[in-house]
């Protein structure tokens, strides 16, 4: 019985850890393949055409009480989110938008025990600061650029992102998860709508790669990915997801190193030791808890 219970956390863990592998390939498909300056219409064609799509195939109405939390979770997990993703992605290296995003285990951590009163295991607590250190070790340098409302939008979506999950775990909506997920794309869709109208430029006639780009994003980038996350929310400890999240920023990283040539040095590949060492050690600390 135990030996199908670990199997089934790690399972757990895998799929989940598919979420943030996804999205850190967010960065080089928008500089590379979107058409640029448009953060807020990139973030309305990922989310609301998936949300349409599971919501279509769920057919399921949450609870009147619920909409309320729905709107919340919306605003945090996907609209507003989403919406500062982008912009950060359009103005910072990938690599630097990752590191600032790295702070959300750290965040959650601090939700959880300002106001749960849940203090974190020493080992979990030390493993996510030395996540944060080795993605700061990984990516910073003398040359990199900082842009002040790339980083301002960077850390808000870290925050956003962080009391999502934190709260998403908290209310534990009695809903599939499918339908969960589809409901709060939506919203956040709905969310983006007027924002990405009246500020972005209109698109251009698209390529057939900006296409595909843009296709990618949503049915990978937010219908997959966020369906196996708020799975992943619903089964694991809160810490655990946040960890995982520490995935993306280094998928970010290693998809540069292979695809755009960008170089990785000793010191940097010290840092993705770091980096993945932490993520195995707070989730290896969460297993033995449960």
């Amino acid at each position: 019985m135990a030996a199908t219970s670990s199997w089934c956390y790690w399972r757990d863990v895998m799929l989940t850890a598919l979420a943030p592998a996804i999205w850190g390939s967010t960065y080089i498909v928008t500089t590379q393949g979107l058409p640029p300056d448009r953060p807020f219409t990139a973030a309305l064609i990922r989310v609301l055409p998936a949300g349409i799509l599971l919501l279509t195939f769920t057919r399921c109405l949450p609870d009147r009480r619920q909409w309320w939390r729905l709107l919340v979770l919306g605003a945090l997990n996907i609209g507003v989110f989403q919406a500062l993703l982008f912009v950060a992605a359009y103005r910072l290296p990938g690599g630097l938008a990752a590191v600032l995003s790295a702070i959300q285990p750290l965040l959650v951590m601090l939700l959880a025990w300002a106001v749960d009163g849940r203090v974190p295991a020493r080992v979990t607590l030390w493993s996510a600061v030395a996540g944060v250190a080795g993605m700061a070790i990984l990516l910073l340098s003398p040359q990199t650029v900082f842009e002040p409302v790339g980083i301002a939008a960077a850390l808000l979506g870290a925050a956003c992102m962080a009391a999502g999950v934190w709260l998403t775990r908290r209310w534990q909506m009695n809903m599939p998860v499918l339908a969960l997920t589809g409901w709060q794309l939506l919203i956040g869709g709905v969310m983006l709508l007027p924002v990405a109208l009246w500020v972005d430029p209109p698109l251009p006639v698209l390529t057939l790669s900006q296409w595909a780009a843009y296709a990618y994003l949503c049915l990978a980038g937010a219908l997959l990915a966020y369906t196996l996350w708020f799975r992943g929310v619903a089964r694991l400890p809160t810490v655990a997801v946040a960890s995982l999240g520490l995935l993306s920023p280094l998928t970010a990283v290693v998809l540069g190193w292979v695809l755009l040539a960008q170089s990785i040095t000793g010191t940097a590949l010290a840092g993705l030791v770091v980096v993945l060492v932490s993520v195995f050690a707070v989730q290896r600390t969460t297993a033995r808890a449960r």
